[in-house]
Protein backbone atom coordinates (compact mmCIF):
# COMPACT_ATOMS: atom_id res chain seq x y z
CA UNK A 1 0.00 0.00 0.00
CA UNK A 2 1.47 3.43 -1.07
CA UNK A 3 1.59 6.23 1.80
CA UNK A 4 -0.50 9.28 1.47
CA UNK A 5 1.07 11.87 3.03
CA UNK A 6 -1.12 14.94 5.40
CA UNK A 7 -1.53 17.76 3.69
CA UNK A 8 0.08 21.13 4.41
CA UNK A 9 -2.73 22.50 5.40
CA UNK A 10 -6.32 22.50 7.06
CA UNK A 11 -9.96 23.19 5.96
CA UNK A 12 -11.57 25.88 6.92
CA UNK A 13 -14.47 26.21 4.49
CA UNK A 14 -16.34 23.31 3.12
CA UNK A 15 -18.91 22.89 -0.12
CA UNK A 16 -21.71 20.19 -0.17
CA UNK A 17 -21.44 17.55 -2.73
CA UNK A 18 -24.87 14.77 -3.35
CA UNK A 19 -24.77 11.57 -5.44
CA UNK A 20 -27.98 11.59 -7.30
CA UNK A 21 -29.23 7.68 -8.17
CA UNK A 22 -28.29 5.59 -10.92
CA UNK A 23 -31.57 6.32 -12.70
CA UNK A 24 -30.92 10.52 -12.31
CA UNK A 25 -27.03 9.47 -14.16
CA UNK A 26 -28.62 7.85 -16.99
CA UNK A 27 -30.85 10.74 -17.98
CA UNK A 28 -28.67 13.46 -17.22
CA UNK A 29 -25.76 11.50 -19.19
CA UNK A 30 -28.38 10.81 -22.04
CA UNK A 31 -29.68 14.91 -22.04
CA UNK A 32 -26.08 15.63 -21.84
CA UNK A 33 -25.71 13.91 -25.31
CA UNK A 34 -22.90 11.83 -23.86
CA UNK A 35 -20.85 14.63 -23.95
CA UNK A 36 -19.46 15.05 -20.17
CA UNK A 37 -18.70 18.64 -20.91
CA UNK A 38 -22.59 19.42 -20.81
CA UNK A 39 -23.47 17.52 -17.30
CA UNK A 40 -24.63 20.03 -14.88
CA UNK A 41 -22.91 20.77 -11.51
CA UNK A 42 -25.50 19.77 -9.64
CA UNK A 43 -25.28 16.27 -11.29
CA UNK A 44 -21.68 15.26 -10.35
CA UNK A 45 -20.75 13.97 -7.52
CA UNK A 46 -16.60 13.36 -7.33
CA UNK A 47 -15.24 15.98 -10.39
CA UNK A 48 -12.15 15.59 -12.20
CA UNK A 49 -13.04 17.22 -15.54
CA UNK A 50 -9.61 19.45 -15.28
CA UNK A 51 -7.54 21.03 -13.09
CA UNK A 52 -8.14 24.42 -14.28
CA UNK A 53 -9.43 26.89 -12.18
CA UNK A 54 -11.16 24.51 -10.14
CA UNK A 55 -8.86 24.59 -6.72
CA UNK A 56 -9.10 26.16 -3.84
CA UNK A 57 -7.45 29.10 -2.94
CA UNK A 58 -5.43 30.10 0.20
CA UNK A 59 -6.25 32.31 3.01
CA UNK A 60 -3.67 34.80 1.71
CA UNK A 61 -5.19 34.61 -1.92
CA UNK A 62 -8.76 35.32 -0.52
CA UNK A 63 -7.40 38.56 1.61
CA UNK A 64 -5.17 39.65 -1.43
CA UNK A 65 -8.50 40.17 -3.72
CA UNK A 66 -9.48 42.83 -0.87
CA UNK A 67 -7.06 44.63 -1.79
CA UNK A 68 -7.73 44.80 -5.74
CA UNK A 69 -7.42 48.22 -7.52
CA UNK A 70 -9.60 48.65 -9.86
CA UNK A 71 -8.28 51.80 -11.56
CA UNK A 72 -8.48 50.98 -15.55
CA UNK A 73 -4.87 51.56 -16.57
CA UNK A 74 -2.02 51.26 -14.21
CA UNK A 75 -3.70 49.97 -11.14
CA UNK A 76 -1.36 49.20 -8.20
CA UNK A 77 -2.62 45.42 -8.92
CA UNK A 78 -1.37 45.18 -11.70
CA UNK A 79 2.32 46.33 -10.64
CA UNK A 80 2.70 44.10 -7.98
CA UNK A 81 1.91 41.64 -10.81
CA UNK A 82 4.26 42.89 -13.06
CA UNK A 83 6.93 42.62 -10.14
CA UNK A 84 5.75 39.05 -9.33
CA UNK A 85 5.60 37.70 -13.24
CA UNK A 86 9.26 39.51 -13.58
CA UNK A 87 10.66 37.63 -10.79
CA UNK A 88 8.77 34.26 -11.52
CA UNK A 89 9.95 33.97 -15.16
CA UNK A 90 13.22 36.25 -15.23
CA UNK A 91 11.42 37.56 -18.13
CA UNK A 92 10.85 41.61 -18.18
CA UNK A 93 7.86 42.00 -20.38
CA UNK A 94 4.69 40.95 -18.82
CA UNK A 95 0.96 40.57 -20.82
CA UNK A 96 -1.94 40.03 -18.67
CA UNK A 97 -4.50 37.68 -20.11
CA UNK A 98 -8.01 36.21 -18.82
CA UNK A 99 -6.62 32.63 -19.25
CA UNK A 100 -4.22 30.61 -21.07
CA UNK A 101 -6.23 30.08 -24.33
CA UNK A 102 -6.51 34.33 -24.12
CA UNK A 103 -2.66 34.16 -24.31
CA UNK A 104 -2.20 31.68 -26.85
CA UNK A 105 -4.53 33.88 -29.00
CA UNK A 106 -2.60 37.22 -28.28
CA UNK A 107 0.92 35.06 -29.09
CA UNK A 108 0.01 32.64 -32.07
CA UNK A 109 -2.87 35.22 -33.70
CA UNK A 110 0.84 37.14 -33.91
CA UNK A 111 3.24 34.94 -34.80
CA UNK A 112 1.72 32.98 -37.12
CA UNK A 113 -0.01 36.23 -38.82
CA UNK A 114 0.51 35.17 -42.97
CA UNK A 115 1.78 32.05 -41.97
CA UNK A 116 -0.48 30.08 -43.71
CA UNK A 117 0.54 26.29 -43.90
CA UNK A 118 3.80 26.96 -41.53
CA UNK A 119 4.52 24.69 -38.69
CA UNK A 120 4.55 24.71 -34.62
CA UNK A 121 7.09 22.20 -33.40
CA UNK A 122 6.25 20.75 -29.96
CA UNK A 123 6.49 17.94 -27.66
CA UNK A 124 2.80 17.64 -27.47
CA UNK A 125 0.62 20.50 -27.97
CA UNK A 126 -2.79 20.34 -26.01
CA UNK A 127 -6.23 21.14 -27.17
CA UNK A 128 -6.71 24.52 -27.58
CA UNK A 129 -3.26 25.19 -28.48
CA UNK A 130 -3.83 22.73 -31.26
CA UNK A 131 -6.67 24.82 -31.96
CA UNK A 132 -5.51 28.49 -32.18
CA UNK A 133 -2.82 26.54 -34.36
CA UNK A 134 -5.34 25.48 -36.75
CA UNK A 135 -7.20 28.31 -36.41
CA UNK A 136 -4.43 30.62 -38.04
CA UNK A 137 -3.91 27.97 -40.76
CA UNK A 138 -0.81 26.44 -39.28
CA UNK A 139 -0.06 22.38 -38.37
CA UNK A 140 0.99 21.50 -35.05
CA UNK A 141 3.80 19.06 -35.42
CA UNK A 142 4.13 16.56 -32.36
CA UNK A 143 7.49 14.73 -31.83
CA UNK A 144 7.32 13.78 -28.13
CA UNK A 145 9.80 10.93 -27.51
CA UNK A 146 8.54 7.26 -28.43
CA UNK A 147 8.87 6.32 -25.00
CA UNK A 148 6.27 8.97 -23.64
CA UNK A 149 3.77 7.43 -26.35
CA UNK A 150 4.04 4.01 -24.22
CA UNK A 151 2.05 4.19 -21.22
CA UNK A 152 3.85 1.15 -19.32
CA UNK A 153 7.09 2.63 -20.26
CA UNK A 154 8.94 4.19 -16.85
CA UNK A 155 11.32 7.10 -17.35
CA UNK A 156 11.80 10.05 -15.51
CA UNK A 157 11.36 12.52 -18.04
CA UNK A 158 8.70 11.11 -20.75
CA UNK A 159 7.43 14.73 -21.76
CA UNK A 160 10.83 15.57 -23.43
CA UNK A 161 10.74 16.52 -27.05
CA UNK A 162 12.90 14.01 -29.62
CA UNK A 163 15.65 16.50 -30.29
CA UNK A 164 16.65 14.60 -33.00
CA UNK A 165 13.36 14.70 -34.91
CA UNK A 166 13.73 18.39 -34.00
CA UNK A 167 17.39 18.73 -35.67
CA UNK A 168 16.02 16.70 -38.75
CA UNK A 169 12.98 19.24 -39.26
CA UNK A 170 14.95 21.86 -38.81
CA UNK A 171 17.72 21.04 -41.17
CA UNK A 172 15.49 19.64 -43.89
CA UNK A 173 12.64 22.07 -43.49
CA UNK A 174 13.48 25.18 -41.18
CA UNK A 175 11.62 27.19 -43.80
CA UNK A 176 8.25 25.55 -42.53
CA UNK A 177 8.84 26.17 -38.83
CA UNK A 178 7.09 29.60 -37.21
CA UNK A 179 7.69 28.56 -33.73
CA UNK A 180 8.97 25.45 -31.60
CA UNK A 181 7.20 25.12 -28.12
CA UNK A 182 7.06 22.68 -24.92
CA UNK A 183 4.63 21.95 -23.22
CA UNK A 184 5.01 21.81 -19.45
CA UNK A 185 4.42 19.49 -18.19
CA UNK A 186 2.73 17.83 -21.16
CA UNK A 187 -0.93 17.28 -20.38
CA UNK A 188 -1.80 15.34 -23.29
CA UNK A 189 1.19 12.83 -22.39
CA UNK A 190 0.13 11.69 -19.11
CA UNK A 191 1.17 14.40 -17.18
CA UNK A 192 4.72 13.71 -17.78
CA UNK A 193 7.63 16.24 -16.82
CA UNK A 194 10.70 17.61 -19.00
CA UNK A 195 14.03 17.67 -18.13
CA UNK A 196 16.16 20.50 -17.82
CA UNK A 197 18.69 18.81 -20.26
CA UNK A 198 15.97 18.45 -22.73
CA UNK A 199 14.23 22.27 -22.31
CA UNK A 200 18.19 23.55 -22.99
CA UNK A 201 18.84 21.20 -25.87
CA UNK A 202 15.49 22.71 -27.75
CA UNK A 203 16.59 26.01 -26.82
CA UNK A 204 20.04 25.58 -28.10
CA UNK A 205 18.08 23.89 -31.53
CA UNK A 206 15.92 27.35 -32.00
CA UNK A 207 18.69 29.33 -31.41
CA UNK A 208 21.22 28.30 -33.66
CA UNK A 209 18.09 28.28 -36.55
CA UNK A 210 16.60 31.59 -35.54
CA UNK A 211 13.29 30.31 -34.51
CA UNK A 212 11.12 31.70 -31.83
CA UNK A 213 10.79 29.16 -29.06
CA UNK A 214 7.93 29.40 -26.53
CA UNK A 215 6.95 27.39 -23.28
CA UNK A 216 3.54 26.60 -21.92
CA UNK A 217 3.98 26.61 -18.64
CA UNK A 218 0.37 26.52 -16.82
CA UNK A 219 2.12 23.62 -14.85
CA UNK A 220 5.98 24.92 -14.60
CA UNK A 221 5.59 24.53 -10.68
CA UNK A 222 5.43 20.78 -10.60
CA UNK A 223 7.00 20.45 -14.01
CA UNK A 224 10.38 22.11 -11.70
CA UNK A 225 9.43 20.09 -8.81
CA UNK A 226 10.11 16.76 -10.64
CA UNK A 227 13.29 18.13 -12.11
CA UNK A 228 14.07 18.77 -8.22
CA UNK A 229 13.70 15.46 -7.56
CA UNK A 230 14.71 13.70 -10.81
CA UNK A 231 17.48 15.57 -12.40
CA UNK A 232 21.05 15.29 -11.34
CA UNK A 233 21.95 18.42 -10.22
CA UNK A 234 19.02 20.18 -8.87
CA UNK A 235 18.50 18.74 -5.69
CA UNK A 236 19.81 21.82 -3.68
CA UNK A 237 17.88 23.90 -6.43
CA UNK A 238 14.63 25.75 -4.92
CA UNK A 239 11.52 25.93 -6.59
CA UNK A 240 11.68 29.40 -7.56
CA UNK A 241 15.37 28.91 -9.34
CA UNK A 242 14.40 26.18 -11.21
CA UNK A 243 11.24 28.14 -12.35
CA UNK A 244 13.43 30.85 -13.62
CA UNK A 245 15.98 28.37 -15.09
CA UNK A 246 13.55 27.04 -17.25
CA UNK A 247 12.07 30.64 -18.16
CA UNK A 248 14.87 31.92 -19.13
CA UNK A 249 15.78 29.64 -21.46
CA UNK A 250 12.50 30.31 -23.59
CA UNK A 251 12.21 34.11 -25.44
CA UNK A 252 8.34 33.85 -24.29
CA UNK A 253 6.24 31.72 -22.06
CA UNK A 254 2.58 31.90 -21.78
CA UNK A 255 0.82 30.67 -18.69
CA UNK A 256 -2.65 29.56 -17.85
CA UNK A 257 -2.49 31.10 -13.78
CA UNK A 258 -5.87 28.88 -12.99
CA UNK A 259 -3.48 25.50 -12.90
CA UNK A 260 -0.28 26.41 -10.72
CA UNK A 261 -0.65 29.59 -9.49
CA UNK A 262 -3.83 28.27 -7.45
CA UNK A 263 -6.70 30.92 -9.44
CA UNK A 264 -10.03 30.49 -10.40
CA UNK A 265 -9.55 32.74 -13.30
CA UNK A 266 -6.18 34.05 -15.44
CA UNK A 267 -3.04 33.62 -17.14
CA UNK A 268 -0.39 35.98 -18.71
CA UNK A 269 2.65 36.02 -21.59
CA UNK A 270 6.06 37.30 -20.72
CA UNK A 271 8.56 37.40 -22.89
CA UNK A 272 12.27 39.12 -23.45
CA UNK A 273 11.68 40.93 -26.74
CA UNK A 274 10.08 44.44 -25.78
CA UNK A 275 9.27 45.35 -29.92
CA UNK A 276 7.45 41.48 -30.18
CA UNK A 277 5.61 42.64 -26.78
CA UNK A 278 4.53 45.82 -28.20
CA UNK A 279 2.88 44.09 -30.99
CA UNK A 280 1.38 41.60 -28.55
CA UNK A 281 0.03 44.34 -26.87
CA UNK A 282 -2.27 46.07 -30.01
CA UNK A 283 -3.25 42.44 -30.23
CA UNK A 284 -4.22 42.19 -26.34
CA UNK A 285 -6.22 45.34 -26.82
CA UNK A 286 -8.69 44.08 -29.38
CA UNK A 287 -9.55 41.00 -27.61
CA UNK A 288 -8.60 41.17 -23.85
CA UNK A 289 -8.17 45.20 -23.06
CA UNK A 290 -5.63 47.68 -21.98
CA UNK A 291 -2.35 45.99 -21.59
CA UNK A 292 -2.40 46.39 -17.53
CA UNK A 293 -5.74 44.71 -16.82
CA UNK A 294 -5.79 42.45 -20.09
CA UNK A 295 -8.97 40.86 -18.90
CA UNK A 296 -9.12 40.69 -15.28
CA UNK A 297 -9.87 42.59 -12.20
CA UNK A 298 -7.75 44.16 -9.97
CA UNK A 299 -8.53 41.29 -7.86
CA UNK A 300 -7.83 38.25 -9.59
CA UNK A 301 -4.41 40.33 -10.63
CA UNK A 302 -3.93 40.18 -6.28
CA UNK A 303 -5.19 36.61 -5.98
CA UNK A 304 -2.26 35.73 -9.39
CA UNK A 305 0.72 37.27 -8.14
CA UNK A 306 -0.01 35.85 -4.49
CA UNK A 307 -0.47 32.47 -5.54
CA UNK A 308 2.69 32.64 -7.90
CA UNK A 309 4.33 33.36 -4.91
CA UNK A 310 3.01 30.60 -2.63
CA UNK A 311 3.39 28.15 -4.88
CA UNK A 312 7.35 27.90 -5.13
CA UNK A 313 7.59 28.15 -1.23
CA UNK A 314 6.39 25.81 1.19
CA UNK A 315 4.84 22.08 0.22
CA UNK A 316 2.09 22.48 -1.64
CA UNK A 317 3.53 21.30 -4.47
CA UNK A 318 4.48 18.58 -3.28
CA UNK A 319 2.00 17.34 -1.66
CA UNK A 320 0.23 17.80 -4.65
CA UNK A 321 1.95 15.66 -7.00
CA UNK A 322 1.98 12.80 -3.70
CA UNK A 323 -1.29 12.96 -4.21
CA UNK A 324 -1.47 12.54 -7.49
CA UNK A 325 0.50 9.71 -7.14
CA UNK A 326 -1.25 7.95 -4.36
CA UNK A 327 -4.10 7.82 -6.75
CA UNK A 328 -2.39 6.40 -9.70
CA UNK A 329 -0.63 3.88 -7.65
CA UNK A 330 -3.78 2.33 -5.94
CA UNK A 331 -5.04 2.23 -9.44
CA UNK A 332 -2.17 0.40 -10.55
CA UNK A 333 -2.21 -1.89 -7.26
CA UNK A 334 -5.83 -2.83 -8.20
CA UNK A 335 -4.35 -3.28 -12.70
CA UNK A 336 -6.51 -0.72 -13.45
CA UNK A 337 -3.71 0.16 -16.25
CA UNK A 338 -2.63 3.49 -15.84
CA UNK A 339 0.00 5.57 -17.30
CA UNK A 340 3.26 5.33 -15.29
CA UNK A 341 5.32 6.85 -13.50
CA UNK A 342 2.85 8.62 -11.69
CA UNK A 343 3.24 12.52 -13.07
CA UNK A 344 1.20 15.94 -12.01
CA UNK A 345 -1.82 17.06 -12.43
CA UNK A 346 -3.69 13.53 -13.03
CA UNK A 347 -4.15 10.04 -12.95
CA UNK A 348 -4.40 8.73 -16.58
CA UNK A 349 -6.35 5.36 -17.29
CA UNK A 350 -4.98 3.65 -20.35
CA UNK A 351 -8.72 2.95 -22.29
CA UNK A 352 -7.07 1.19 -24.88
CA UNK A 353 -5.54 -1.46 -22.27
CA UNK A 354 -8.78 -1.54 -20.17
CA UNK A 355 -11.41 -1.72 -22.85
CA UNK A 356 -9.46 -3.44 -25.69
CA UNK A 357 -12.40 -4.69 -27.55
CA UNK A 358 -13.29 -1.39 -28.65
CA UNK A 359 -11.63 0.08 -31.62
CA UNK A 360 -9.80 3.62 -31.40
CA UNK A 361 -12.81 5.22 -34.22
CA UNK A 362 -15.17 4.18 -31.65
CA UNK A 363 -13.78 6.24 -28.89
CA UNK A 364 -12.56 4.09 -26.03
CA UNK A 365 -11.73 6.25 -23.71
CA UNK A 366 -14.74 8.65 -24.02
CA UNK A 367 -17.19 5.45 -23.58
CA UNK A 368 -14.85 4.64 -20.53
CA UNK A 369 -15.34 8.47 -19.09
CA UNK A 370 -19.47 7.94 -19.56
CA UNK A 371 -19.01 4.42 -17.01
CA UNK A 372 -17.50 6.36 -14.73
CA UNK A 373 -19.95 9.02 -14.29
CA UNK A 374 -23.02 6.32 -14.89
CA UNK A 375 -20.93 4.21 -12.19
CA UNK A 376 -19.95 6.24 -9.61
CA UNK A 377 -21.00 10.26 -10.60
CA UNK A 378 -17.33 11.12 -11.17
CA UNK A 379 -16.59 13.60 -14.18
CA UNK A 380 -13.35 12.97 -15.71
CA UNK A 381 -12.58 13.60 -19.51
CA UNK A 382 -11.35 12.08 -22.74
CA UNK A 383 -8.10 12.10 -24.23
CA UNK A 384 -7.57 10.21 -26.94
CA UNK A 385 -9.20 9.68 -30.37
CA UNK A 386 -12.09 12.28 -29.89
CA UNK A 387 -10.08 14.84 -28.67
CA UNK A 388 -6.72 14.62 -31.07
CA UNK A 389 -7.83 11.67 -33.79
CA UNK A 390 -8.45 13.20 -37.04
CA UNK A 391 -9.39 11.73 -40.57
CA UNK A 392 -6.76 12.41 -43.56
CA UNK A 393 -7.38 11.60 -47.50
CA UNK A 394 -10.56 9.48 -46.18
CA UNK A 395 -8.34 7.65 -43.43
CA UNK A 396 -8.69 7.82 -39.82
CA UNK A 397 -5.58 8.64 -38.03
CA UNK A 398 -6.30 7.55 -33.91
CA UNK A 399 -4.33 9.33 -31.02
CA UNK A 400 -1.34 8.13 -29.54
CA UNK A 401 -2.89 7.12 -26.32
CA UNK A 402 -6.59 6.14 -25.32
CA UNK A 403 -6.33 8.00 -21.95
CA UNK A 404 -9.61 9.12 -19.36
CA UNK A 405 -7.48 11.85 -17.37
CA UNK A 406 -8.80 12.24 -13.78
CA UNK A 407 -7.60 15.87 -13.33
CA UNK A 408 -7.31 16.28 -9.44
CA UNK A 409 -8.10 19.93 -8.55
CA UNK A 410 -5.96 21.62 -6.31
CA UNK A 411 -6.65 21.50 -2.25
CA UNK A 412 -10.17 19.97 -3.14
CA UNK A 413 -10.32 16.66 -2.49
CA UNK A 414 -9.25 14.06 0.47
CA UNK A 415 -7.88 10.44 0.35
CA UNK A 416 -10.96 9.05 0.93
CA UNK A 417 -12.51 10.45 -2.42
CA UNK A 418 -9.47 8.65 -3.81
CA UNK A 419 -10.28 5.35 -2.69
CA UNK A 420 -13.66 5.65 -3.85
CA UNK A 421 -12.52 6.23 -7.09
CA UNK A 422 -10.23 3.03 -6.61
CA UNK A 423 -13.27 1.36 -6.24
CA UNK A 424 -15.63 2.68 -8.54
CA UNK A 425 -12.90 1.78 -11.43
CA UNK A 426 -12.29 -2.08 -9.72
CA UNK A 427 -16.44 -2.31 -10.58
CA UNK A 428 -16.07 -1.49 -14.04
CA UNK A 429 -12.55 -3.66 -14.44
CA UNK A 430 -15.00 -6.26 -13.60
CA UNK A 431 -17.86 -5.46 -16.39
CA UNK A 432 -15.44 -3.74 -18.86
CA UNK A 433 -16.07 -6.73 -21.61
CA UNK A 434 -20.14 -4.65 -21.64
CA UNK A 435 -19.06 -1.40 -22.21
CA UNK A 436 -19.52 -0.68 -26.23
CA UNK A 437 -18.01 2.36 -28.43
CA UNK A 438 -19.53 5.41 -29.00
CA UNK A 439 -19.94 7.43 -32.61
CA UNK A 440 -20.22 11.19 -32.91
CA UNK A 441 -23.81 12.20 -34.34
CA UNK A 442 -23.18 16.25 -34.30
CA UNK A 443 -19.77 17.85 -34.34
CA UNK A 444 -17.94 21.70 -35.14
CA UNK A 445 -15.68 21.76 -37.30
CA UNK A 446 -12.65 22.78 -34.39
CA UNK A 447 -12.31 21.34 -30.77
CA UNK A 448 -15.22 18.82 -31.34
CA UNK A 449 -14.48 17.36 -27.54
CA UNK A 450 -16.23 20.25 -25.76
CA UNK A 451 -19.48 20.42 -27.54
CA UNK A 452 -20.18 17.30 -29.67
CA UNK A 453 -23.11 15.16 -29.44
CA UNK A 454 -22.34 11.01 -29.32
CA UNK A 455 -24.22 7.97 -28.64
CA UNK A 456 -23.33 4.87 -27.62
CA UNK A 457 -23.07 2.29 -30.49
CA UNK A 458 -25.74 -0.91 -30.38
Amino acid sequence: MVNYPPPPYKIKMVEPINLIPREKREEALKRANYNLFNLMADEIYLDFLTDSGTGAMSQTQWSAMMLGDETYANARSFLRFKKTIEEFTGLPEVIPAHQGRAAENVLFGHLLKDKAGSWVVSNQSFDTTVGHIMYNGAKPVDIVIEEGKDPQKVLPFKGNMDTAKLQSILENDADKVAVITLVLTNNAGGGQPVSMENIKQVSELAKNYGKIFALDIARVVENAYFIQQRESGYKNKSLKEIVREICTSADAVWMSAKKDAYVNIGGFIALRDSQLADKLRERLILFEGFPTYGGLAGRDLEAIATGLQEAVEGETVAHRVQQVGYLIERLNEEGIPVVLPPGGHAAFIDAKAMLPHIPPEQFPAQALACHLYLEGGIRSVEIGSLMFGRHEEGKFIPAPMELVRLAIPRRVYTKAHFDYVVDICKQLKEKADEIKGMKITEEPELLRHFTCKLTPIS
